[in-house]
């Protein structure tokens, strides 16, 4: 229970939340999701009532522009169907206070439940900004559903994945200097979570910090921070899609001469389903980026070619760093 109401009709308008949702299994109860939820593949079922103002399928510069014209002239980046979503009657609407450029803030939801006929739905707005965050959320998630003691369990099993992974990188001997970057045009540091999972995976965040939101970045900063590894996780692309935007650094100079990128130890992964989404898969992201650091210490790696893929665009391609092997 949820308060004094049972919770039987849940809007999830944040995909990390609806990944929750579906932990819990409780993906029966999805009655609206947000375009942008897309795991596990069946809530593609659930009626979107959010819309994205930004062609998501031009470059990253070229999204970078549409972002920035429209903050600029006060132009909302995504579309409630306020509509639909008093046709849902929803009992539960779950969204997010932590970006607006990412998803539709509690704000925006706000205003839609100002003009509520009847019974108005409880809102629960997660804002992550460091990887503990995560624990709390999906219990927040739980309780919100009436299912605690589910939570914590959840919490439980997806703890115990994490420490089987920092258990086999617990005594290496050499932690790398990582730059992740969350977009590539122009560049972006990570920041927010993304610094606590390369240390977990044993390596040495530079570029972006714990807790902040990410920040622009100069070739000339990205230059000096002297990352021996470079790991691109475009916000919102998949692996496919990252590899494509750092393909066409192909010719530039700034980049062929990064150390990372002359000694084949550049990578892109799927920053859409792990990195940039502060859901259950964050456990997967740690172990992505433990494979990419450490791959003697994962000979077979699980992700390889799924969730990362080594960019050769420096003249080198290691086997060992290629295939884990």
């Amino acid at each position: 229970m949820h308060g004094s109401r049972e919770v039987r009709r849940v809007i999830s308008l944040l995909p990390a939340a609806t990944e929750m949702v579906c932990l819990l299994e409780t993906g029966d109860r999805l009655v609206g999701r947000s375009h942008e939820c897309d795991f596990p593949e069946v809530v593609r079922r659930v009626p979107a009532v959010t819309s994205t103002a930004v062609n998501v399928l031009a470059s990253g510069s070229a999204i970078q522009t549409q972002v920035q014209q429209a903050l600029t002239q006060g132009q909302p980046l995504f579309r409630l169907d306020a509509a639909r979503i008093r046709e849902l009657r929803p009992d539960l609407i779950l969204t997010q206070g932590q970006c607006a450029v990412c998803a539709v803030s509690a704000e925006e939801l706000q205003s839609v439940l100002a003009a509520w006929d009847g019974p108005r739905p409880e809102v629960l707005a997660l804002a992550p900004s460091r990887f503990a965050d995560l624990w709390t959320d999906l219990r927040r998630v739980g309780a919100a559903l009436g299912l605690p003691d589910e939570g914590r369990l959840a919490v439980t099993a997806l703890k115990t994945r994490l420490v089987n992974t920092l258990q086999q990188v617990a005594d290496v001997e050499v932690r790398p200097r990582v730059a992740c970057l969350e977009w590539l045009d122009p560049l972006m540091g990570a920041g927010n979570w993304i610094p606590e999972l390369v240390e977990l995976a044993g390596g040495i965040p530079v570029c972006g910090a714990a807790g902040s939101h990410s920040q622009g970045l100069s070739w000339k900063d990205l230059q000096a921070a002297a990352p021996e590894v470079i790991v691109a996780m475009p916000c919102g692309f998949d692996l496919g899609r990252s590899l494509e935007e750092v393909a066409r650094l192909a010719g530039d100079a700034a980049w062929t001469r990064l150390d990372a990128v002359r000694s084949g130890r550049a990578f892109a992964a799927d920053g859409n389903a792990c990195f940039n989404r502060p859901g259950p898969r964050l456990v997967d992201s740690v172990e992505i980026l433990a494979e990419i650091l450490h791959p003697d210490r994962f000979p077979k790696p699980r992700h390889w070619n799924r969730g990362w893929k080594l960019v050769d665009l420096g003249g080198h391609s290691p086997a060992s760093a290629a295939t884990g092997a």
